[in-house]
């Protein structure tokens, strides 16, 4: 017996099959060929197309009363290069960001006291920047067109963003704190620190 195989090994193995064989199957098809072929187990091969239906990588149409499952080579490359396409931008738009709210947080200590505030925006300044140059370390495998590897970038690009809806939160914490401080209109705050009219959450 063949060494145990994971649930993604499965579901790389069973795109496998789809693309070295690019046409419909039935699912007693793939129970025959997954074992003979792939080393995946007859019973586990349900799940595993199942899976792969849920995260839209393989299409399922039912004909009849019976069930055709396939997944052509050319739409994977497509999906991927989207993927990888808005991943790289959602990276641009977040160091942009990033770089901005340095940038402010930089302004607002000139002068000024250590706030709690403050120390609490740059920890997470600094948890963001490691989130973001690992993303940009992972990105180089990304490009290998790893779907699950894209699956998880995505996500992770999520949380980056967050985070830097985050900073914008606490740039408007240290907005109240100068206005109670200082007694400062946040009209000339925002014309003193450079903060544009538009600045929100992204």
């Amino acid at each position: 017996m063949g060494p145990r195989l994971s649930l993604e090994e499965k579901r790389k193995r069973m795109m496998d099959i789809f693309h070295e064989m690019p046409e419909p199957f039935l699912l007693k098809e793939l129970e025959r060929i997954g074992p003979k072929q792939k080393g995946i187990v007859s019973q586990s091969v349900k799940d595993v197309v199942q899976s792969l239906v849920d995260d839209g990588m393989c299409h399922c149409e039912k004909v009849g009363t019976s069930n055709f499952f396939w997944a052509f080579p050319s739409e994977a490359a497509v999906k991927r290069k989207n993927k990888m396409m808005q991943l790289e931008k959602e990276l641009a738009q977040m160091q942009a960001k990033q770089k901005e709210l340095a940038d402010l947080i930089a302004n607002a200590q000139l002068g000024r006291e250590h706030t709690e505030e403050r120390g609490y925006l740059l920890e997470e300044m600094t948890e963001t920047e490691a989130l973001w140059n690992r993303q940009q370390e992972e990105l180089k495998q990304f490009k290998e067109c790893d779907p699950v590897l894209m699956n998880r970038k995505r996500e992770e690009a999520v949380m980056a963003k967050d985070a830097a809806n985050r900073w914008t939160d606490n740039v408007f914490i240290i907005q109240s704190w100068v206005r109670d401080k200082f007694n400062m209109d946040m009209g000339e705050f925002n014309k003193f620190f450079g903060i544009p009219a538009e600045f929100d959450s992204v």
